[in-house]
């Protein structure tokens, strides 16, 4: 039987840093003793935990962009914004920004920065807020 096998012993590490946040110090996919089959029913399972993780940052991301534009929305509704821009200069007006790092934390901060809306939000950002000098 000729099993063809679709680990890679060099990106495992990648792999399930992605899928669980840790390396995977120490794992039996690295262990002589180790089988080829045993190599790749672990790949497949770190495939699915990767998807999994993927899905749920997603849905995170998500989450974090409703909450953004929820607090936007009542910013105007019930704080008095006359508009999205006024309610974006207020909730920035306290904060420092000393480049454009800066703004893509503070985006980061509230989840959403590797969004569409996010890298967006960064744009107008920078022609919004005010880059101070460093002292």
């Amino acid at each position: 039987m000729n099993t063809t096998y679709t680990f890679d012993m060099d990106i495992f590490s990648d792999l399930y840093k992605d899928a669980h946040g840790i390396r995977p110090r120490g794992h039996f996919f690295y262990s002589e003793e180790c089988t080829d089959d045993e190599r790749q029913a672990i790949w497949d399972q770190t495939l699915v935990a990767l998807d999994r993780a993927i899905a749920e940052e997603q849905a995170d991301r998500q989450e974090a962009l409703v909450a953004f534009k929820r607090l936007l929305e009542v910013t105007v509704s019930e704080y008095g914004a006359a508009d999205e821009e006024t309610a974006l200069r207020w909730l920035t007006e306290n904060e420092k920004f000393y480049g454009v790092q800066d703004i893509e934390h503070w985006v980061w901060k509230a989840g959403i920065l590797f969004t569409d809306y996010g890298r967006e939000l960064v744009e107008r950002l920078k022609s919004m807020v005010t880059i101070e000098e460093w002292s």
